[in-house]
């Protein structure tokens, strides 16, 4: 393998979650010796959270996406151009992300990591698209990613914990305080928009199931709701309304999530939050199965399951020393995984070695614990 000069890394984060899977190794990156140029693409909240930061991005934009391939595959050629244009204006040696766009480096120098935590089923225009031109793929162990599997380097842990691992991040209960009082015990629903187009024909929470789990959690705590659809009238009362960097120290004091989001329910279960997941994703995505059937950090509940769910959330409200039972499982999943932003970064800066050296001895990942 032939020896490859890293001095410009560009990073995509086409969602918000990527914010939060790069930010810690990009500035490990940056503070030893390497330029980081970080370009995104206009999803919810990204922008903001890249504002908020400080960071400074190049934008690309993309057409817009509608439930058919015509158009994605329009919009996936307008952000080539894109990507192409940010690549040769900054000398791009490594780029870095999760993208459909990554074909664009067909025609430049730069090499490619694909990093992505689904399944190759789950988003298997993404693969199509992303891992035959992809340098590497990096890959969670028990992500899938089909006939691409072989190519991909496997690594002990989630893309959650490249920000949510203890070596990165502390809850702070100051932080909590600032919106609400932590002393009464609270709950975390969370509505996601399912409007990818890896989210045809998936299901979530509806309004008579919201209601639902309202009547049964009120009793207990208090209510916020994290939405990034309309809510109808009667849940905006329990709208939380925070600063975006916020949200994982308010995450890590409630007493449970639920959601019909994939990452946020990740990101409750390497907390130690009983997480509930109620979507038609559920059984499919291999990092989620472990967290729930392995580690047992969470519940993943199909929607044609609906009294399953409400017998779900009515034990896990009940259940005595649930904060204990799950910080112990927490405590296990974390002693078996590695801290993927300390990986993340040997990866990116070591490239191509490091591959070759994942290749030859993946036992090599444990030295990031």
């Amino acid at each position: 393998m032939s020896k490859v000069e890293i001095n410009n890394v560009g990073i995509f984060l086409g969602h918000p979650a990527h914010f939060h899977l790069f930010k810690n190794a990009a500035k490990n990156i940056s503070a030893n010796g390497k330029n980081i140029f970080f370009v995104i693409k206009q999803k919810d909240i990204l922008e903001k959270l890249m504002q908020d930061e400080g960071w400074s991005y190049t934008k690309i934009r993309e057409g817009r996406i509608k439930s058919n391939k015509l158009t994605l595959v329009r919009s996936v050629l307008q952000m080539e151009r894109g990507m192409v244009q940010f690549i040769k204006k900054n000398k791009i040696d490594l780029l870095v992300g999760t993208t459909l766009s990554f074909a664009t480096c067909v025609f430049t120098k730069a090499k490619v990591i694909v990093a992505n935590e689904d399944d190759a089923a789950v988003v298997p225009m993404f693969a199509q698209i992303s891992y035959p031109f992809a340098n590497a793929i990096l890959n969670p162990r028990v992500c899938n990613s089909g006939k691409w599997d072989k190519k991909a380097t496997k690594y002990e842990s989630y893309q959650e914990l490249a920000y949510l691992h203890p070596n990165h991040f502390t809850p702070d209960i100051q932080v909590v305080e600032k919106y609400f009082s932590a002393n009464k015990p609270y709950f975390i629903i969370r509505f996601a928009k399912l409007n990818a187009h890896h989210d045809s024909g998936i299901q979530g929470i509806n309004t008579e199931i919201a209601q639902k789990l309202i009547d049964i959690l009120k009793p207990y705590g208090d209510i916020y709701i994290t939405a990034e659809r309309e809510l109808e009238p009667q849940f905006e009362q329990y709208r939380i309304k925070i600063n975006l960097l916020d949200m994982h120290d308010v995450m890590a004091f409630a007493q449970i999530y639920i959601g019909d989001s994939q990452t946020m329910a990740a990101e409750a279960g390497v907390l130690g939050v009983p997480f509930v997941r109620f979507n038609d994703f559920v059984g499919k995505i291999g990092y989620l199965r472990e967290l729930e059937d392995v580690y047992n950090l969470g519940f993943g509940i199909r929607t044609n399951e609906v009294e399953r769910l409400y017998s779900i959330v009515s034990e896990l409200v009940t259940m005595q020393n649930r904060k204990k039972i799950f910080e112990k499982r927490r405590q296990k999943m974390l002693s078996e995984k590695i801290d993927y932003a300390k990986f993340l970064t040997w990866f990116v800066e070591d490239y191509p070695e490091s591959k070759k050296t994942m290749s030859e001895n993946s036992d090599y990942q444990y030295n990031f614990k």
